[in-house]
């Protein structure tokens, strides 16, 4: 989401400080609704880490443990967790 910003920014500003306030609503806008949705529960992950104290390296595994590509397919779990409910 930002890295969108920042790029668009970079197109299209000369990063004064009054260039930077008439671009960075049209900068805004131009991120798709889409491209900020996906990127909302990542955030709030890494939020809720820092919140509990984490640091930059402990809060990356707590987000990646939520990671979608733990599974790498939604018709086959990990014998690892398919072992656990066995028992």
């Amino acid at each position: 989401f930002w890295g969108q910003v920042k790029k668009y920014l970079c197109d299209n500003c000369n990063y004064t400080f009054d260039t930077l306030k008439d671009k960075m609503p049209i900068a805004l806008a131009s991120v798709p609704l889409q491209t900020i949705w996906q990127w909302e529960h990542p955030m709030h992950r890494w939020l809720d880490a820092y919140k509990i104290g984490l640091g930059t390296a402990d809060a990356q595994l707590q987000v990646k443990k939520f990671s979608s590509r733990l599974y790498k397919s939604h018709r086959h779990i990990p014998d690892a967790v398919a072992q656990a409910f066995d028992q």
